[in-house]
């Protein structure tokens, strides 16, 4: 910004800047505030954007669009910002200043970060960094993809620690080096500071490959597979380098960097006006829970969250204590555990208000699949291994599944719900967010709820 303040001043002097020195305008109280402030709005900007999320897996290429794109948002911030009071009556020298601050915030910014990541490509080249990965597979495929891996090493980066084989293989090493039991990984990902588990998905049905996901997920580690003939995850195809394989991230759902910040960002705006604008009114909900029946005014439930983390959900209770004394058990339109009072909260999900906690804290996103039991997962994942992949994002208050199916009073029925939360993920965006809001929204005023 210093450079480009030298520029408008000089360009600018003789119709707006009013200054009639150089440094009587660059210590000037405005610019002062300015080269404070807007340092941190790029910052911001850069943050949204998506690219601090992972910023040694870009290509340069990769890397220069991304800067190019960040300049052009803050050039236009930047210039309505600042300079729409100070624009010239000559219109080629007003796109001159632009070009300018374009041309210096991209070529300042693309400089340091083509610093960085040239310095850490050496590293990785001299075999000063490792980016450690682990590789699962049964072991003929394993192996043919520890062989790549290996000789690409000084162009990826990637450095093979070892192997999780599926073959029940009791040798303690492959390849000369360690097998491990998937009872060891959690520790060995931590000591070892694993960064990536690849799949090698050569010999194996979808189903397994699932299955062995659901298994990886709580390493809370990305996971990526070899595309073979994988239907269900072939969409998420990411390709990284030309040198690597174009390997599916399974860890992840196919939506840019941009649109998760974003998304996360809108959660907690949302959340947080809801819980003020909401607040009384949850406040009568809950003396009324207090008059109408015994028990705690707030439900609280272990779910099953964003890559298999567990956390606890909050919900107004809308049944009876003693309602799963038995063992858990789902509900129906004519449950006769829900209370009187809970009735009615459910038939508007007014009972889902404190969930709005749930979004503020990060435990849940405002659309998303949502959260079940550790119970119900095992059993519709016997059914339906493809549920796995719904752990890629946070789960959520409302959904796609929930706005065109609803409820469901059977395992049968969760598994059906399920196609349109797979769907979800393959074509998730903020658009279509914003749909499953307002469906959600007419919902609650029909009292369509259950």
């Amino acid at each position: 910004m210093l450079s480009f303040d030298m520029v408008r001043f000089y360009t600018l002097k003789s119709e707006s800047v009013g200054f009639n020195t150089l440094q009587s305008f660059l210590t000037s109280t405005p610019l002062v505030i300015e080269q404070i402030l807007l340092p941190l709005m790029m910052l911001c900007v850069y943050a949204v954007s998506g690219y601090y999320n992972l910023p040694f897996q870009k290509s340069r290429l990769q890397e220069f669009f991304a800067t190019a794109l960040n300049s052009g948002v803050n050039t236009i911030l930047i210039f309505f910002a600042l300079l729409t009071n100070q624009q010239t009556s000559v219109r080629s020298t007003n796109y001159m200043m632009l070009l300018c601050l374009f041309s210096i915030l991209l070529g300042v910014t693309y400089l340091g970060r083509w610093c960085i990541t040239s310095s850490t490509a050496r590293r990785f080249r001299n075999g000063k960094k490792d980016y450690n990965v682990l590789v699962s597979g049964h072991r003929q495929w394993a192996e043919r993809m520890a062989s790549n891996i290996i000789a690409n090493k000084k162009r990826t980066g990637l450095n093979l620690l070892g192997f999780i084989t599926l073959d029940n293989d009791t040798d303690t090493e492959i390849m000369g080096l360690p097998h491990y039991e998937t009872a060891q990984l959690a520790e060995v990902c931590r000591q070892k500071q694993v960064k990536e588990i690849l799949i090698a998905s050569g010999g194996m049905d979808e189903d397994a490959i699932l299955r062995l996901i659901y298994e990886l997920f709580p390493l809370g580690l990305p996971i990526k597979i070899s595309p073979d003939a994988l239907s269900a995850l072939n969409s998420n195809i990411r390709l990284q380098s030309i040198y690597e394989e174009p390997y599916i991230d399974a860890s992840t759902a196919n939506v840019s960097e941009f649109t998760k910040n974003f998304k996360r960002i809108f959660d907690i705006v949302v959340s947080a006006l809801a819980l003020s604008i909401l607040a009384i009114p949850m406040a009568v909900i809950a003396v009324m829970i207090r008059r109408s029946s015994q028990g705690s005014v707030i439900f609280r439930q272990e779910r099953i969250g964003y890559r298999q983390q567990p956390f606890m959900i909050y919900k107004f209770r809308s049944m009876r204590p003693d309602a799963e004394a038995h063992g858990p058990r789902l509900s129906s339109e004519t449950d006769p555990r829900i209370t009187p009072l809970g009735r009615v909260l459910r038939k508007y999900r007014l009972d889902e208000l404190p969930q709005f906690w749930n979004v503020l804290k990060g435990d849940m996103s405002l659309v998303g699949p949502r959260p079940e039991r550790r119970y119900f997962i095992n059993k519709i994942m016997a059914e339906a291994p493809c549920y796995s992949l719904v752990h890629q994002v946070r789960p959520g208050i409302t959904s796609w599944g929930m706005v065109k199916y609803g409820y469901a009073s059977e395992v049968a029925q969760m598994v059906k719900r399920l196609k349109y939360d797979l769907v979800y993920l393959a074509n998730m965006s903020f658009i279509v967010d914003l749909k499953i809001l307002i469906y959600t929204v007419k919902t609650v005023v029909k009292g369509r709820g259950k």
